[in-house]
């Protein structure tokens, strides 16, 4: 039995969104469908202006790039996803807003000029992604952290500091800086070494917001946070050697 062109058009396009299918990638990069079938989970995406990244078009240091994710606009945000396409370690950092604004900002380390995406997932399972290129002359991913060298970190590791700011009657900007050498593991004879993750906590033991770091945030993270909550948090966290973090930061 022939299939009608409806039922064609209809088998095309159920079988791409299964796959992950997505538009003609904007930045036109090479490895952007790895990325999706890698990091995004296989996943349905859709390049979406409402989610936005600010980053300077160069990079002046490799390994503290300042990157600003924001999603507008956009309802239902379950986690949002950080990705440098063309790093040797894309997958940059993962965010749970639980009860924050779809906003995070922070520093991370560069290998070379790539592509850097912000990719929000709603409750849908769609992948709503926004980014751009930045230029970058390399090295930032295989150079060992300041800390490392020093062997200063060893006395301050996972050693938090920070402070929240109200913004408005029901809100407050969070930013805290771990102490933390980050190692990618891509640097001669260091090991890998990086926070694994980090919980934001009200003082009724609510989880506010969710952090997930990889190797290519850069040493001694610091990060900045829009929490829908005004009062002091705890943050809870660990690396991965099972090094604990935990910290009180009050207004």
């Amino acid at each position: 039995m022939r299939a009608t062109l409806p039922a064609l058009l209809w088998w095309a396009l159920t079988t791409g969104a299964a796959h992950g299918a997505t538009a003609a990638d904007p930045l036109r990069s090479p490895s952007w469908d790895a990325m999706v079938a890698r990091h995004l989970d296989g996943g349905t995406v859709v390049f979406d202006d409402r989610v936005q990244v600010r980053l300077p078009a160069s990079a002046e240091d490799p390994m503290s790039v300042p990157v600003e994710a924001r999603v507008e606009g956009l309802e239902g945000i379950e986690e949002i996803r950080l990705i440098a396409d063309l790093n040797p370690l894309p997958l940059i950092l993962s965010f749970r807003p639980i009860r924050a604004d779809p906003f995070i900002a922070f520093r991370f380390k560069v290998e070379q000029s790539t592509p850097v995406r912000a990719a929000a997932r709603t409750r849908d399972g769609v992948w709503h992604v926004g980014g751009g290129w930045l230029t970058a002359s390399g090295g930032g991913c295989t150079a060992p952290s300041f800390g490392t060298g020093s062997g200063l970190w060893r006395d301050q590791l996972n050693q938090v500091s920070g402070g929240l700011w109200p913004r408005g009657e029901h809100a407050s900007r969070l930013k805290l800086r771990v102490m933390h050498p980050m190692d990618t593991g891509l640097a001669p004879g260091i090991p890998v070494f990086h926070v694994e993750s980090l919980s934001v906590v009200d003082e009724g033991g609510g989880e506010l917001a969710l952090v997930k770091t990889y190797e290519p945030v850069s040493e001694n993270p610091v990060l900045s946070l829009d929490l829908h909550y005004r009062g002091p948090v705890n943050i809870v966290g660990r690396d991965i050697q099972g090094n604990r973090i935990a910290a009180r930061v009050a207004p």
